[in-house]
């Protein structure tokens, strides 16, 4: 990818979005996220379908099953795998607060496998889950079988959501040329 692409679905100033289009954006900026960035900037073009993804992202992202500490995991393995560089802006420093260690996130960065002894066992489950649904576009049986005993049939599910959602986003941001936010995460 080059290194400056023009960002081709930048910001709508608040004042020159449609009605439809405020309304969708003051949903977002009155919840958790508190702000219109990342993929809300170019998804703001179509106000209905911005706002059905924000509802699901702000289930998956704040409350899904598996809890935010597995589920920042799940969002930057989904992220180095589409190369995108917004998610990781945002969520590699997430994921740290939130236990990930430094080494599994600079390993994923670099596409390497983590360390086995940097790997928490239900984080070395995640990541396995992940990679095979993104690399094999599938997930074999013992790897199922171990994520639905972790983490039940609603965890799994929520597991594979979180890795549709945030592939939908990356296809998004890397179409329309996100840029990236200021980040303490070194750039992929």
């Amino acid at each position: 990818m080059e290194d400056r692409m023009k960002d081709r679905l930048g910001p709508i100033p608040f004042a020159e979005m449609s009605a439809a289009q405020q309304v969708a954006a003051q949903v977002v900026i009155d919840g958790p996220r508190g702000g219109l960035y990342g993929p809300f900037v170019p998804l703001i073009r179509s106000p209905e379908l911005m706002g059905a993804a924000q509802q699901m992202g702000e289930y998956l992202r704040y409350r899904s099953a598996i809890g935010t500490r597995l589920t920042e995991l799940a969002i930057l393995v989904t992220a180095r795998h589409w190369s995108q560089q917004v998610e990781w802006a945002i969520h590699a420093p997430i994921a740290r607060d939130y236990g990930i260690a430094k080494e599994v996130i600079a390993a994923i960065a670099a596409r390497e496998r983590p360390a086995a002894s940097a790997l928490l066992a239900d984080e070395a489950l995640v990541y396995e889950f992940c990679v095979q649904l993104h690399q094999r576009q599938r997930v074999d049986d013992a790897t199922y079988a171990a994520a639905l005993a972790a983490f039940g049939e609603q965890g799994v599910v929520d597991l594979m959501g979180i890795n549709g959602y945030y592939t939908f986003l990356a296809m998004v941001m890397n179409a329309a040329q996100t840029a990236a936010p200021p980040s303490s995460a070194p750039p992929l």
